[in-house]
């Protein structure tokens, strides 16, 4: 088993409830493909650097989990087609 940390930024157009849910379903993509979340940091709303799909401020939340060297791709690939997900990157930690 890998560390691994998925950097998530979603929109700020959205309710609460629904923000939780792109949340969740994350966290739900992670344990679907063998992996298991031990962390999930909240920074909140913070303003971009650049304005993505003319917002110029999103919500910033970081997914620390373990896995397997296969589910980064797979989470990836099903992260990318979420909507309300702004920008994602998935990156391994050093141990």
């Amino acid at each position: 088993m890998n560390k691994y940390e998925l950097a998530v930024v979603v929109s700020a157009k959205i309710e609460d409830e629904e923000r939780a849910a792109v949340i969740d379903k994350c966290k739900a993509l992670i344990e679907r493909f063998g992996g298991t979340v031990t962390n999930v940091d909240d920074w909140g709303k913070k303003r971009l650097a650049y304005e993505v799909q003319k917002m110029k401020e999103a919500f910033y939340y970081f997914i620390q989990f373990d896995a397997e060297s296969t589910a980064p791709i797979e989470i990836e690939n099903r992260v990318r087609i979420m909507d309300n997900v702004i920008r994602f990157l998935c990156v391994k930690q050093e141990a």
